[in-house]
This record gives C-alpha cells, structure tokens and sequence, in this order.
C-alpha cells in the first residue's frame, strides 16, 4: 500500500509541477493545433473532411504532448538532481518511472480529446467506433510516452530532449499514415513506416473512425503492446547502465 500511495503523490506532484511549462504549451498544445490549422489552410477542405483528418490530429496530439511532457519531467530533474534522490527511494525502478510516466500519459490522452471534442460540435461523428477510439489513445499515449522516456533518459538539457524527440515526431508525421496513406509513400520508405510503434495506432483510429484500417486490429494492438514494452525495458536498461552503480 505504502508503494503505492508513494506511486499516487509522484504523479499528482509532476502533474502540478510540469503541466503549464512552457515546453508543454508550445509543443504539446499549440503546435498540434496550428499544423493543423495549416493543414486545412493549405488543402482547402472543408468541414466534410474532418473524419480523414481527425486520426491524425488525434496521433499528432498524443505524440507532441507525451513526448514533451517526458522532456520536462525527467530530464529537468536529473538536472536539478532531484530524480537522483527519487532513485534512492525504497521503490523498485519499475514502479518509479511507472509513476513519472502516468503524468504524461494522462496528459496526452486529454490532449487527444480536444480534437475529438472540436470535431463533434462541427461534423457528425455517430458513425465512429468509440469503443476502439478509447483503448487506441490510451495505447498510443503510452507507446509515445515511453519513446519520450527513452530519449529523456538519454540525455542531460530539456533542449536537448525536444531536439532529440523532433528526429522522431516530425518523420512520424508523414511516415505513419496519419495524414498520407503509406500506400502513397515511395517504395523505399514504407518498411520504415512499419517500424514505427504510431503507425500501428494510426491505423487503429483510421479503421474506427471511418474505416480504412489496412491490418487487423489485433495485430495493430499486439505491435503497438509489443513497442511499449520494448521501449520501457530500453529506457529501464539505460537508467540502470547510466546512473545505478
């Protein structure tokens, strides 16, 4: 009980303290909206074209506001040396980085709901699969935090961070068939599509949305379960080889 009531106030603490940085705005909340924005400015589409677009708003959202929120949380306390004390707590490393990472995961999910919520007041969504959207956002959210994670540990400025974490969400945007089908892409770079967990989540919310999912959303789910893992024992295996002695 005790671990976990120490799991609780970990999170709460880093969802008071990081929330309203400015990294998090900027990048978690702001940039989302206004490359969509731009994104209907440039194609002339109408309101009819929401559900094409709305996975991808959705995806964009998750993956900017986890990944920033990693970039703040963990990297501004290493240099602070605040996550070197958290280290020494009576807590197994798992259950510890479980705890920072809830704070981003809960953060991405309720940015993914702003597009959803904008999108139901300007076109008819009856038709959309909720019960798949749900369980995709929070796949998505965790997939992306942890991959914020990964690069959080790996480095030691929040600058650093977000620079690091553009090398993998700006390519996810045009590589993962959020906006583009990766039937469109050059044949060369579709392989590299399918080695990105978002992928996996797009096309979830492609298939529920209007149903233009292009695999089984089994395995959509089974790849994307199969990156979270990979990508949490990556950052554990980091944490240990950098910092524990």
């Amino acid at each position: 009980m005790k671990r976990w009531i120490a799991f609780w106030n970990i999170m709460l603490k880093d969802m008071r303290s990081y929330y309203l940085k400015p990294p998090n705005i900027s990048w978690g909340l702001i940039f989302p909206a206004a490359w969509t924005g731009m994104f209907f400015i440039k194609t002339g589409t109408g309101l009819e074209s929401i559900p094409e677009l709305l996975p991808g708003v959705i995806a964009v959202s998750i993956l900017f506001g986890t990944t920033s929120m990693l970039a703040v949380t963990v990297t501004f306390e290493k240099k602070n040396r605040s996550f070197e004390r958290l280290l020494l707590a009576p807590l197994p490393l798992e259950l510890l980085m479980l705890a920072k990472t809830s704070g981003a995961i809960l953060f991405g999910a309720a940015n993914a709901f702003v597009p959803i919520i904008l999108a139901v007041f300007l076109t008819d969504l009856s038709g959309v699969a909720w019960m798949i959207v749900i369980p995709a956002v929070i796949m998505i959210a965790i997939a992306s935090t942890f991959l914020g994670l990964s690069i959080a540990v790996s480095v030691s400025e929040v600058f650093e961070a977000q620079t690091f974490s553009n090398f993998f969400r700006f390519p996810m945007i045009f590589l993962c068939g959020l906006f583009f089908p990766i039937s469109s892409l050059p044949m060369f770079l579709r392989p590299l599509s399918y080695l990105l967990p978002l992928t996996y989540g797009a096309d979830i919310l492609h298939g529920a949305v209007h149903g233009k999912n292009i695999m089984p959303l089994a395995l959509d789910f089974t790849v994307i379960t199969a990156f979270c893992i990979l990508l949490f024992s990556i950052s554990l295996r980091n944490i240990h080889r950098r910092w524990i002695i």
